[in-house]
């Protein structure tokens, strides 16, 4: 028997209906938002409804993931409606002529997964009121007491001529829920005491800032630095000035200083001997 969404008080489900009404608007970037009881991956639902053509600005919400997927294929699951599990279409090839936006050449796509941290970043703390900073290139981070656990993930893949952006964060997930990690580890918001863990209010919030940010990239035409995207990352972003041990696909690895982020999104960090090495997210395996 399928248990009731309203099994567990603490973690009501989203008011599909509402959420409809308040984000899907004439002349708004998101053109349909579709909430599921359960699947295995949101990233795989959009990556296929983008091959079917489904327009830019398609959002699938689970309110449970089963086999989601973070980067390096690592697991990404969560508990019934204790997290927001999402992902969106996005065609930014493509010019539309009545925004006035150009295509974005594709070497600018790789900025995506790091508007999404900006957006997310943004809603946490307008919402969830928690200190709350981004692990380059796609985590992220909030305080608990005073040290950094990952509350969120992200990942971007490419599908035909889309990107398809999923996110995954921990909202109400307690302790024992939370999954082992190699790096830091894994928290949520109710655990780095949140002033609210009301999904509706964060997943409105995110898709608001996700649209703002996203317009005003394309309307730049992928210029990060020309929308103001590259500043907010740098402001957000808690890698910057730490020490940093990059593991490199070759098997190598690279130690040193992660300096800053450049106009193209990647990491720069100064190695010991004082010589500086851009890396791009590809290219990193992880960075402790």
């Amino acid at each position: 028997m399928v248990s009731s969404p309203y099994s567990d008080l603490t973690r009501p489900p989203l008011g599909v209906r509402a959420l409809q009404r308040a984000l899907v608007v004439p002349g708004g970037i998101w053109q349909r938002l579709d909430v599921v009881g359960e699947t295995g991956s949101t990233n795989a639902d959009a990556a296929r409804a983008a091959l079917d053509g489904v327009a830019e600005g398609l959002v699938v919400v689970a309110e449970q993931q089963v086999s989601g997927r973070g980067r390096r294929d690592r697991q990404w699951v969560s508990p019934a409606r204790a997290g927001l599990t999402l992902s969106v279409v996005f065609r930014p090839g493509v010019a539309v002529a009545e925004k006035d936006w150009p295509a974005a050449p594709q070497r600018t796509w790789g900025w995506l997964p790091l508007l999404a941290g900006v957006a997310l970043r943004e809603a946490v703390q307008r919402v969830a009121e928690v200190d709350a900073g981004l692990k380059w290139p796609n985590d992220l981070l909030v305080k608990v007491d005073t040290a950094w656990g990952k509350a969120a993930g992200i990942l971007a893949e490419v599908s035909g001529d889309a990107v398809v952006v999923g996110i995954g964060l921990n909202v109400s997930t307690r302790a024992e829920e939370l999954p082992e990690t190699n790096g830091l580890p894994a928290t949520s918001l109710l655990l780095s005491g949140a002033k609210s863990t009301d999904r509706d209010p964060l997943l409105r919030a995110l898709l608001r800032s996700f649209g703002q940010w996203y317009a005003g990239w394309r309307e730049a035409g992928g210029d990060a630095e020309m929308c103001g995207l590259l500043a907010a990352y740098r402001e957000g972003c808690a890698t910057i000035g730490r020490e940093v041990r990059v593991l490199l696909p070759d098997g190598g690895e690279l130690v040193g200083t992660a300096t800053d982020i450049d106009s193209d999104g990647q990491l720069i960090v100064r190695a010991v001997s004082g010589s500086e090495r851009r890396v791009s997210a590809g290219d990193v395996l992880h960075v402790r």
